[in-house]
């Protein structure tokens, strides 16, 4: 689904954690980092749970230079993953952190 026919989706006053995550996908796809951001972290306060919206936000913040901002979200994912048992979206985000450390 385009950006445009998400925002106006949000601009009715649908406003929930799966639509919010699709519009952070969405422009973060398209190069908006910082647009997305916060579309994922309007998500995350949706549901705290989300882990996968968290690995997103990791992303969006490291490619808008946030890398502080992004090992806070990666953090955050990997103990929402390890709650629910999120197998893949823990490991994922260790190896982003592993990465993240390694540039620094």
């Amino acid at each position: 689904m385009s950006t445009e026919a998400l925002e106006k989706m949000l601009a009715k006053g649908m406003d929930n954690a799966l639509l919010r995550f699709g519009l952070g996908k969405a422009h973060l796809d398209v190069g908006n980092a910082a647009q997305a951001a916060e579309h994922l972290q309007r998500c995350v306060g949706f549901d705290p749970s989300y882990s996968a919206a968290w690995k997103l936000l990791g992303k969006a913040l490291q490619t808008d230079g946030d890398h502080d901002g992004a090992r806070q979200a990666w953090q955050q994912g990997l103990k929402a993953a390890q709650a629910k048992g999120d197998k893949q979206a823990e490991k994922e985000m260790s190896v982003f952190l592993r990465k993240l450390d390694k540039q620094r």
